[in-house]
């Protein structure tokens, strides 16, 4: 799991809403650390099977990525992501008293889900024991 604040420099469009590829790079650093985990090697991320983009991030939000192996093969893997809002920032308009007035979210707001294949060669595998041998 890795949570992290949208900052200035994430803000792409009007309003501060931050780009949905911002969310394809905590997949990526998510699946980073499984492949570690599993198999002492980044790997590389193959494809993505399908990206869904459910609500908005913007600008101060806190979001939450997290993934988890659905699938391990001789040398591919299959996974699952879900990023969360779990911090907003409040405007006025919503009973913010400053544009530092943010809410901590009673249940989290899924921003993205996605499932894709990643790849670590044999040859990289320090922990071959994890992988199926068959």
């Amino acid at each position: 799991m890795i949570r992290l604040r949208m900052s200035a420099h994430d803000g792409h469009y009007a309003g501060g809403l931050v780009d949905g590829a911002r969310m394809l790079g905590l997949f990526g650093d998510v699946a980073t650390e499984l492949l570690i985990r599993l198999d002492g090697d980044e790997g590389l991320f193959r494809a993505y099977e399908t990206v869904e983009f459910l609500a908005p991030v913007k600008v101060g939000d806190y979001i939450e990525a997290v993934g988890k192996i659905t699938h391990i093969g001789k040398s591919s893997c299959q996974m699952e992501f879900e990023a969360r809002k779990v911090i907003r920032l409040l405007d006025k308009s919503e009973g913010g008293l400053a544009e530092s007035s943010a809410e901590v979210l009673a249940i989290p707001i899924v921003v993205c889900r996605a499932k894709g294949v990643c790849v670590t060669p044999k040859s990289l595998q320090r922990f071959p024991g994890k992988r199926p041998t068959a």
